[in-house]
């Protein structure tokens, strides 16, 4: 090892340099290797206590007494004797030590350091591994890492000359001012960690909102449309009628409207006016006495005294029997009904949200609706468009139920690659956005491999694209690449080559303008002259 006059200056820059490093991997490096540079030194080894294992090649295995933390080897630097060999590997038999196994891990467990001058002067021979010996070292000074009371690892610098006592003071100072640098990068690490998670939370927080209102996910321009009329009619208390096909999200519609009402800290009551028997219908609604019918044995609120304050929603309003319909207009206009079985009349105060999958018109016109009861729904009607028709939705739809089904059935969530996308938006979806639902559940279930199925019947896909893949066809990434442009073009050309806006691509395609007009760059795409 290096005369103290000699070593001096190199052990302040050591510091100083290991005060600057904020990096663990970077800080243990410099320690290790600033060691290995000095004057005599053969090695100089850092391990570092954390959780065990792997343990089945371990040599201590049969002799570890405790498998749930140990030693891990985490830097090393060094020549060899004849230098041919540098000891920077981080395997071998001492890449693993137990708390407590040999000179090292006896450090580790008791926080005392051991300084061996010369192996050669009365020493005892154990203190040092065969190996060692071959190599000509003769000296060695192991010292706890230790930081607070708390023994971090160990550090272990030996040589091949003896050792002074200004020698073992080097080592103990580097190692007192090692372990104060190791748990500041550590905090610096954990600070960065949570601060990419916060970004991370962030960044999905963000996609939360671009997907749209609760559980309405979509950046589709039909989406938008209806995002803004929940926004506009949503503070009123004017009645709304929601159209659409079967499985579109009509209730979840309805439940944004009542939550952006200043009715939200009141309840909504959802009635399914298909469900319920035709008898029944009139009880359901307003309620009834004790006694008013055969099996009427108590009394019943009904629905609209439940949602009183706050919203009831008619789903499917258009199966309301014909002959209760203008108990229901009464109910709108007047805020006033009867029990079933009783005479006294009843105020309530509701917001009516009904929802149907009929075209309520024809039916008007058919007999089976009445007109002043449809033009009383129909104050603000919301058109919800089929899946078909937002077909850029489908890729934040699939992973939205991707996730949660994976959460939902305590599964590892498998990728959505661009080939599923593409399989799903190729479908003409009948069912719409439950249909979906239900066919990624499906798939969320049976990939057990890891890997999304999709099980689609082929009697309802749209038109067959030039060409076509089955389920085990796998598109190389050159062919991914040629799809993706291809529709990318499709997509500018169908919005006269706009970008940015709610009529532009990107809003089209479902991503950030930023992110296509790097794809536009990366892929060299011009618009056509003239």
């Amino acid at each position: 090892m290096s005369e103290p006059t000699d070593d001096f200056e190199a052990l302040r820059r050591l510091l100083l340099d290991m005060a600057r490093e904020r990096e663990l991997e970077a800080l243990l490096t410099l320690i290790v290797n600033r060691a290995a540079e000095s004057d005599g030194v053969a090695l100089a080894r850092v391990w570092l206590i954390r959780p065990g294992g792997p343990c089945a090649a371990c040599p201590w295995r049969d002799s570890c007494p405790d498998d749930t933390t140990c030693l891990h080897l985490v830097a090393s630097d060094g020549v060899s004797l004849d230098g041919e060999e540098r000891f920077d590997r981080l395997d071998g038999p001492h890449h693993r030590i137990p708390l407590g196994g040999g000179i090292i891990g006896r450090v580790a467990a008791t926080g005392e350091g051991l300084d061996v001058a010369d192996i050669r002067i009365g020493e005892d021979a154990s203190v040092l591994p065969e190996w060692a010996l071959r190599q000509g070292i003769i000296s060695a000074s192991v010292q706890p890492l230790a930081f607070r009371d708390e023994v971090l690892g160990v550090i272990a610098v030996s040589g091949r000359r003896v050792a002074t006592k200004a020698d073992f003071e080097t080592v103990r100072i580097t190692a007192d001012h090692a372990a104060a640098a190791i748990a500041h990068a550590r905090a610096f690490d954990e600070i960065q960690a949570l601060r990419a998670r916060l970004e991370m939370e962030n960044t999905y927080l963000k996609e939360e909102v671009e997907r749209g209102f609760g559980d309405l996910v979509g950046r589709s321009p039909a989406l938008r449309q209806v995002l803004d009329q929940i926004d506009l009619v949503a503070p009123t208390d004017a009645t709304v009628l929601v159209n659409g096909e079967s499985g579109t999200g009509k209730e979840l519609v309805a439940r944004e409207i009542h939550r952006r009402s200043a009715r939200a800290d009141r309840p909504m009551i959802k009635v399914n006016c298909a469900s319920i028997p035709h008898e029944l219908f009139e009880a359901e609604f307003f309620g009834h006495g004790r006694g008013a019918f055969t099996g009427a044995t108590g009394e019943r609120i009904g629905r609209f005294a439940a949602a009183d304050g706050g919203t009831l929603l008619l789903d499917e309003v258009g199966e309301i029997p014909l002959a209760l319909q203008p108990k229901l207009l009464r109910v709108l206009q007047e805020g006033q009904y009867e029990r079933v079985g009783e005479d006294r009349t009843r105020s309530v105060d509701v917001r009516v949200v009904a929802a149907t999958n009929r075209d309520l018109r024809a039916e008007v016109e058919a007999g089976r609706f009445r007109q002043d009861l449809y033009y009383r729904l129909n104050v603000f009607p919301i058109e919800v468009a089929p899946l078909r028709a937002r077909k850029t939705d489908i890729p934040l739809l699939a992973r939205h139920f991707v996730e949660r089904a994976a959460a939902r059935f305590r599964r590892d969530t498998p990728p959505l690659t661009q080939a599923h996308v593409m399989q799903l938006q190729a479908y003409d979806w009948p069912g719409n956005v439950r249909e979906l639902q239900n066919v990624v559940e499906r798939a969320v279930i049976t990939a057990g491999d890891g890997r999304l199925r999709f099980d689609l019947p082929t009697t309802a896909a749209a038109p067959t694209p030039a060409r076509s893949h089955d389920d085990d066809t796998v598109l190389t990434e050159d062919e991914l690449r040629a799809r993706e442009r291809q529709n990318l073009v499709r997509a500018l050309e169908r919005c006269d080559w706009r970008v940015s806006g709610p009529d532009g691509a990107a809003a089209l395609l479902g991503i950030k303008p930023t992110t296509l007009n790097s794809r536009i760059k990366a892929w060299r795409i011009q618009k056509p002259a003239g």
